[in-house]
């Protein structure tokens, strides 16, 4: 029989991997997005109620290995799950991406938080936002030289000097150079995510010579084991299914 496993995803390689394992996976997601509809595995939608709430559905529902697939900065996800993990007495493993990391030319600077990145963005006129949904809570504190461009998963009516875009990665190298022409951004906003299905506009900002504010990485928890890279951790996986 297949080893039970729960998979907290979320992620790119995450869907990659639901598409591998069986029906007796269940694979769970926060909701935001599309839902997919093709998998063999059970899919699950929704909270679990804190690290106690997760650590009960494991037990509930007798699962034998925990694999966080989350976004690197979904850090109290992260922590949840590894403290799950250690209450139901499961092991927890994790995909721990490597961040993007700068050329000689390029000019990035990282920040800590909305505060000292509103202190950044004061000599811009037009940030493009591609950090997640965190900048639609200020849109009321745009200042009057800038205009935003937020682009999440989800588009919404916009306020003046503001349009929101709605999409979801891969994004290819030509659509967002399009795209940088269109909205003429002089400043990015990124988060480190490290996935290669958005590092594309890191390769236009490049072209373009446009400085990169990064939110800098939160911590994450020590787990039983930690991959760099999904392949790896397929590898491995499949020595216990």
């Amino acid at each position: 029989m297949s080893a039970r496993i729960l998979l907290l995803g979320g992620t790119t390689e995450a869907l990659r991997l639901a598409r591998q394992l069986g029906p007796e996976t269940v694979y769970s997601l926060a909701g935001l997005g599309r839902v997919p509809d093709d998998l063999a595995c059970q899919v699950r939608v929704g909270g679990f109620g804190g690290a106690e709430g997760l650590a009960a559905f494991i037990a509930d529902e007798g699962i034998e290995l925990l694999l966080d697939l989350t976004h690197p900065y979904a850090a109290q996800i992260s922590h949840n799950a590894a403290r799950a993990a250690e209450l139901a007495g499961v092991p927890c493993w994790a995909l721990r991406r490597s961040g993007w990391q700068p050329g000689a030319d390029d000019d990035w600077r990282e920040v800590d938080g909305w505060d000292e990145l509103t202190c950044a963005l004061a000599p811009f006129e037009r940030p493009f936002f591609t950090s997640g949904r965190e900048p639609l809570a200020h849109l009321h504190e745009i200042p009057e030289h800038q205009h935003w461009t937020v682009r999440c998963l989800q588009a919404e009516p916009a306020p003046p000097r503001a349009e929101i875009i709605g999409a979801r990665g891969p994004f290819a190298l030509d659509e967002e150079r399009a795209l940088f022409a269109r909205i003429r951004c002089d400043v990015l906003v990124s988060k480190n995510s490290g996935s290669a299905s958005t590092e594309p506009k890191l390769q236009v900002a490049r072209e373009l010579g446009l400085p990169v504010l990064l939110l800098r990485r939160p911590s994450l928890p020590v787990v039983d084991r930690e991959f760099a890279e999904i392949e790896a951790l397929w590898e491995v996986l499949q020595q216990r299914l």
